[in-house]
């Protein structure tokens, strides 16, 4: 393996932190790696095994500036590579305007999400609830072939380079970016007409809208989705025709924000709602169904079924845990965070268009999260999705699951004590024609051994275990979304001679 330190940067934590999301498995990292000919522990890499995974993560360099919340540091962009048998990898940090501000001060700036607004240093910020930091630390897509990092309570897309993971600024969206209010993260590329699907919200009447940006990269689509207050969305699903986001029961609780304390509440009496509407459509073309009370932190996937659609995501069956005294004081307080806390589960929603009509009902009994599908299958039917499991009391996946939808078949790999992975991505081999004839990729951070390394799937055959391990060259932190991309959607990728040669260009 050629490895080279291209980066360090000065971390202001204290040497005697104690937060488990800023120590052990979150360890966060001060370097930046460029590294090629990655090592094969285990096994071989498929030669049919081409393309780009990506996985973003929070990956903080200052405290608090009271109370640290997981979902508040710096954003850091790990890729690794795979062309012609073998394997690169590269992580970067996500240079936004907060990292650069926070830098320059030498310490944090803004409040995190578990602190009051009050505590900002500087009178402007980002995000729905504003006076926040823009980490761009949650999600990361592919669109036209350069990377995109968003964040979770809206905020700018930074434009990453997919090879290098540098950061090549913000997107504009040739002039037509949603500046005041941002985007939300989990935007959806739909790789049939090469456009990105995304909302946003804030505390602002309409409290939503949904974009489109089309293959030329103009914001061809913009429309209000009037909700009755603020909400916390997080996700979104589309089908080939239609647009599917949501109105949960899980937000600020109205009294306490009137005197801008930000504390979500799970309103049990309140329905969840679901907002569909035509990929192009507007305001007055807007349907409202009505679900059980829930909260959905992420979809699988959506699909027209006759005159209903099929919408697939992960039911929380307790969004908001009580604290029932059990555990460390930290699995206490972030007990919402524990997908068996929340009780997370795979669900199926089915809404009939002609009727207006919705039924609902489990997919699983299983305690699972974060699914993944072969992209190809994005809006149309599908049959299997590949999801983490949890940690009992953590926000740590200890292992897979493959989710048959169609027959409620499971297959399982568990990760050994000590081992944590990271969303996995399916990656379809190339020439592949089956929904499940590729790999699964993921990133594991492996506290036996003080070591991160990249395993390689069947995506068919999960339960025999890894088909490849490769070893990074540094322990990472644990982190959550990722995506793939096929060498195919990348520019250079197959006109220079390797993808050494296409990381250089």
């Amino acid at each position: 393996m050629d490895t080279e330190i291209v980066g360090k940067f000065l971390s202001t934590l204290p040497e005697d932190d104690d937060h488990p999301y800023r120590t052990g498995p979150w360890r966060p990292q001060t370097s930046e790696w460029s590294a090629d000919d990655l090592t094969v522990v285990d096994g071989e890499i498929p030669a049919d095994l081409d393309g780009v995974y990506l996985r973003n993560t929070e990956n903080p360099l200052h405290p608090a500036l009271k109370a640290y919340h997981p979902f508040d540091g710096d954003g850091m962009l790990h890729i690794v590579g795979f062309r012609d048998g073998n394997a690169f990898y590269r992580n970067r940090f996500i240079r936004t305007d907060g990292f650069e501000a926070e830098n320059a001060a030498g310490g944090p700036l803004w409040p995190g999400l578990a602190e009051p607004l009050s505590l900002a240093k500087v009178d402007y910020g980002w995000g729905a609830r504003t006076l926040m930091k823009d980490a761009s630390s949650t999600d990361v897509v592919v669109h036209r072939g350069t990377a995109l990092t968003s964040f979770y309570q809206c905020g700018d897309l930074y434009r990453v380079d997919p090879y290098s993971a540098e950061t090549l600024g913000k997107e504009t969206f040739n002039g037509g970016f949603p500046v005041d209010w941002g985007v939300s993260a989990h935007p959806k590329v739909d790789d049939r007409t090469d456009e990105m699907l995304f909302f946003n919200y804030s505390k602002n009447a309409p409290y939503m809208h949904y974009g489109v940006v089309d293959a030329n990269n103009d914001l061809v689509h913009y429309t209000d989705v009037p909700l009755p207050g603020p909400r916390l969305p997080h996700d979104m699903a589309f089908t080939r025709n239609y647009v599917i986001l949501n109105d949960f029961p899980l937000f600020w609780d109205p009294e306490l924000l009137q005197r801008d304390v930000h504390m979500a509440r799970f309103h049990r009496d309140i329905p969840s709602r679901f907002a569909v509407l035509p990929r192009r459509g507007t305001t007055d073309q807007i349907r409202w169904f009505e679900a059980d009370p829930t909260f959905v932190l992420h979809f699988v996937n959506a699909y027209e079924d006759g005159d209903e659609i099929v919408l697939d995501g992960f039911f929380q069956g307790d969004p908001e845990p009580t604290d029932n005294g059990t555990g460390t004081k930290w699995q206490r307080a972030f007990r919402f965070l524990a997908l068996d806390r929340m009780q997370a589960r795979l669900h199926r929603w089915r809404l009939n268009l002609v009727t207006g009509g919705l039924t609902e009902e489990p997919l699983s009994d299983s305690i699972t999260e974060f699914g993944m599908i072969n992209t190809g299958h994005l809006g149309e039917p599908y049959r299997y999705t590949w999801a983490a499991s949890g940690k009992p009391g953590w926000f740590l996946f200890d292992g897979l699951v493959r989710h048959d939808v169609r027959t409620g078949a499971e297959e399982r790999y568990s990760f050994d004590d000590g081992v944590y992975g990271s969303e996995t991505a399916m990656a379809p081999r190339v020439g592949s024609r089956a929904e499940d004839d590729g790999y699964l990729v993921t990133l594991t951070t492996d506290m036996t051994e003080d070591a991160s390394y990249c395993l390689i799937f069947d995506a068919a055959r999960l339960a025999d275990g890894p088909a490849c391990k490769l070893k990074l060259p540094e322990r990472i932190s644990s982190g959550t979304h990722s995506t793939w991309v096929a060498g195919s959607a990348l520019r250079r990728w197959h006109t220079a001679d390797s993808a050494a040669d296409a990381i250089g260009l």
